[in-house]
């Protein structure tokens, strides 16, 4: 744990309590009970996959069979009334609530794999984001399956009883822990995202490091040997040969002094 920052340590924590939670109201069966004020209620407490009943007896099909204490929803003895007992909402709950658990359950080496890995390894931004989007997803498929559960788990038309049945606290732990899967999941997400972005600069540091000026020293020197040289300064200005100067009107040139003579100009 002390490898991690304070928003992964955060994700962690938020994601076993949340699974926690989950799993209690997973397995246990008071997602829906009676408040007590009946002295003989028909119908006393059900979850995802429990159901108790109390000398219940369905007046709809002609048996004579009477239902009592607490059993698994599928079980042999409750094939005759499994279209009550098993509507679509109900099944549609049990899916979702299935899923989000799978979810969780895929999460969860997962997690214990993030926990085995240096923060250096190229395989700590993969488990952060699968991680991340278990949770994200799983925490859908709950929230999906507490809501259709909680429109229609009290409805007249299921549970005897009705008037005095309410939700129990299995399905108050279903709800907190499915919508507390969701920032647990966004925090591994962004982590993710925050080491991946830390990786890609820390490449481009790394290859500026390497590279760096004599790199582009190379580069310069590469390109002033591409261009072809200047021509000397004295090609374009190279002296002119000397040309006697024409005189001037009413002027007679100078004769040329005889050698060994002197030169005078009166």
């Amino acid at each position: 744990m002390g490898a991690f920052n304070r928003s992964t340590q955060v994700a962690l924590g938020l994601s076993a309590f949340s699974f926690l939670l989950f799993l209690i109201a997973f397995s246990t069966p008071y997602w829906l009970v009676t408040d007590g004020r009946l002295e003989k209620p028909r119908f006393t407490n059900l979850g995802l996959w429990e159901v108790c009943f109390n000398n219940f007896q369905d007046i709809h099909r002609f048996y004579d069979n009477r239902f009592k204490g607490c059993m698994w929803v599928f079980e042999e003895e409750y094939y005759i009334i499994h279209d009550f007992l098993l509507p679509g909402f109900y099944i549609a709950v049990q899916f979702f609530a299935t899923l989000c658990f799978v979810m969780c359950l895929i999460a969860l080496p997962l997690t214990l794999a993030l926990l085995r890995t240096s923060r250096d390894d190229d395989r700590n931004v993969v488990l952060l984001l699968t991680v991340g989007t278990c949770q994200v997803v799983g925490s859908i498929f709950g929230f999906i399956a507490v809501v259709i559960f909680g429109a229609k788990g009290d409805s007249r038309d299921w549970m005897p009883g009705w008037q005095n049945n309410d939700m129990g606290w299995s399905f108050a732990l279903g709800v907190v822990g499915a919508v507390m899967l969701m920032p647990a999941g966004i925090l591994y997400m962004i982590e993710a995202r925050r080491e991946r972005y830390k990786r890609l600069n820390e490449i481009s540091n790394r290859q500026v490091s390497e590279y760096g000026d004599d790199y582009y020293q190379d580069q310069a020197h590469a390109a002033a040997a591409a261009i072809p040289s200047a021509p000397a300064p004295s090609s374009y200005f190279a002296p002119e040969p000397s040309r006697p100067r024409r005189p001037q009107p009413g002027h007679r040139a100078p004769s040329a002094p005889a050698p060994g003579g002197i030169q005078t100009d009166i």
